[in-house]
């Protein structure tokens, strides 16, 4: 019996070392400890020993059992590291992969596009806190506590007097506390509320901007406010004012531009009216100057916001605002 498993472990050692391939080790290993194999003939067979061999025959046998698993598991990793290493398989004169060239986000490129306009009409860009205090998010655009206007912003709290800011206006009494007129600023930056659907989402981008000075009177809004929205979209396009309420504005009004996909004719985008809402604006309200010691008698201001997100819809024709945030590189390949 023991003669017999010494010759089983010396012929399976030797075939396993002798195996140059997956195919060889798998032939060994079947030869010797498949259904059918000599290793598993052997330990079938036990029962039919002398009585006082049994117990020693099936001990040596499932430890050599043991044995031959190991060396084949070492055999096929020796193997495996061998292939790793062998190059001769590989046509170097295959051509390579190419890499994908990177690209900004449409956001950030409509960020971009925007500052770049506002700079050239003569605005510096301010930037303030994204986690902001609730007096320059709210009291000192005239919005004091309990005012209904609060219920408009869906707003992130902290704490008590700590919000997510839900626009970035409160930049604005930050710069004018530090700075004489004349002030000409946009905000651009992330915002925060509470909101999300096909149009909305909790995060999104706004830009406002302000303008102050002696004489500044709305004919200074329209004007500026149509020299951008014509260099953003094309000179073709018009815009149109309506009456409306931000209490940090009087007067207020809701700007409207010529739908930039049907040309005014109406389409589904802008619900057969020919017209899109893309910004608030108005003349900033007293209250605000008197928060950050402006002369009323003196200074008069416009203010003005838009969603970037918004804009971007309209300039390329996107459909779902959650497809910013997304990262599905089919969409963002586009831009």
């Amino acid at each position: 019996m023991q003669n017999n498993l010494q010759d089983i472990e010396k012929q399976a050692l030797e075939q396993i070392r002798a195996a140059d391939s997956k195919e060889a080790l798998e032939s060994v290993s079947i030869h010797f400890l498949g259904r059918k194999g000599v290793l598993t003939a052997f330990l079938r067979n036990i029962p039919s020993l002398p009585v006082d061999e049994r117990p020693a025959a099936g001990k040596n046998g499932n430890l050599l059992k043991v044995k031959l698993e190991k060396a084949l598991k070492h055999a096929q990793s020796d193997l495996e590291a061998g292939a790793a290493g062998d190059t001769e398989g590989i046509d170097v004169t295959l051509p390579g992969r190419m890499v994908k060239k990177g690209a900004l986000h449409p956001i950030t490129q409509v960020i971009e596009e925007i500052c770049g306009i506002f700079l050239r009409l003569g605005f510096d860009i301010a930037e303030g806190p994204e986690v902001e205090t609730d007096y320059y998010n709210f009291e000192a655009l005239n919005i004091p506590q309990y005012h209904p206007a609060r219920d408009m912003q869906d707003t992130f709290y902290l704490s008590e007097n700590i919000v997510l800011r839900t626009h970035t206006s409160g930049s604005q009494p930050r710069v004018m506390e530090k700075t004489d007129p004349p002030v000409r600023i946009i905000s651009p930056g992330k915002v925060f509320r509470c909101d999300s659907d096909l149009t909305h989402t909790p995060m999104f981008h706004q830009v406002e901007g302000l303008m102050v000075d002696k004489n500044i009177s709305f004919g200074d809004l329209k004007g500026v406010l149509t020299t951008f929205v014509q260099q953003f979209f094309d000179k073709d396009t018009s815009l149109r004012f309506r009456p409306s309420f931000f209490p940090f504005t009087e007067p207020s009004a809701e700007v409207d531009m010529r739908c930039v996909m049907c040309k005014g004719k109406g389409c589904r985008v802008c619900s057969k009216t020919g017209w899109i809402e893309i910004l608030g604006a108005g003349m900033v309200h007293p209250a605000v100057f008197e928060n950050v010691g402006y002369d009323t008698q003196t200074y008069t201001g416009f203010a003005f916001g838009l969603g970037m997100e918004r804009v971007a819809m309209l300039k390329y024709g996107i459909d779902d605002i959650r497809k910013y945030f997304e990262n599905d590189m089919r969409f963002l390949g586009q831009f």
